[in-house]
């Protein structure tokens, strides 16, 4: 039977099950941490006592908050063994269809050799599951010390990132010199720079500088492009630094002084 949920209907309809389904429906069909708060950041407080900031998560659909940090016991660990527990955010459906959701160190198996991770519960809620965990946290213990906990979550950006990667900026100019001008428009992550050089260094193997791109043009990992001029004329390789440095350096013999131009596009 079709119901009309956002709507006056004269009496209480609407229920979580809709607004979960409305929420994974948006959302996806999968479990994710919110980014706002703390984003339920872990802490190590003793050998067996983590604390889970504050946050917001949705699992199946279902919207959980945790608006104060809480503190979990873990087991204590085994001298000589080794043992993976998992922190999971846990929802249930108990009698009466009561719903609820916590937080839960679920306790591996120790072991002399490598350890794995428990079970957990699988069957989503959508799908009929009456308890469904999501998994948090790996703490691996060795003997009887916490090791680095290992988030095993997605934080799900809001909204307006994807505007932001959408929407592209103006054409700048990022570098301006007597020599020439970059250029550059942003569409989300990926960048595309123009270069108008009024001459470049002639020596065989010379090289010669643009300038530095201001940060948030910067990519990730220092980056080569090629140039390659009229009849051979200007055989270069065009550098776009981490740091921000732009540089050319020409390959082979003696290169021509003309002006050059081209176009680079890169991921932030």
């Amino acid at each position: 039977m079709v119901e009309l949920v956002t709507g006056h209907a004269g009496k209480a309809h609407a229920t979580a099950e809709q607004a979960a389904g409305l929420n994974a429906g948006i959302l996806g069909l999968d479990d994710y941490v919110l980014n706002v708060h703390d984003k339920l950041k872990i802490t190590v407080v003793s050998a067996n006592k983590v604390t889970i900031g504050t946050g917001e998560l949705v699992m199946q659909g279902r919207h959980v908050s945790q608006g104060t940090p809480e503190d979990l016991i873990v087991t204590n660990g085994s001298q000589g063994q080794k043992r993976n527990d998992l922190i999971v955010c846990r929802y249930a459906k108990g009698s009466q269809n009561i719903e609820s959701a916590k937080l839960v160190v679920v306790r591996g198996t120790p072991t002399t050799g490598t350890p794995t991770d428990p079970a957990v519960n699988t069957t989503s809620p959508l799908d009929g599951g009456t308890t469904y965990d999501m998994p948090l946290y790996r703490i691996p213990l060795d003997g009887i010390t916490i090791g680095t906990p290992v988030a095993l979550f997605n934080v799900l950006k809001p909204m307006s990132d994807v505007w932001d990667s959408l929407t592209q900026t103006e054409v700048l100019t990022l570098i301006n010199s007597t020599y020439g001008t970059v250029k550059g428009y942003r569409r989300g992550s990926l960048v595309t720079l123009r270069i108008d050089w009024k001459l470049s260094a002639s020596g065989s193997w010379n090289s010669g500088t643009f300038g530095t791109l201001p940060e948030g043009w910067r990519p990730p990992m220092d980056l080569n492009f090629s140039y390659g001029g009229r009849d051979g004329a200007n055989q270069k390789t065009i550098n776009v630094n981490a740091d921000g440095t732009m540089t050319y350096a020409n390959q082979g013999g003696t290169q021509g002084t003309n002006a050059f131009g081209m176009t680079v596009s890169y991921a932030l």
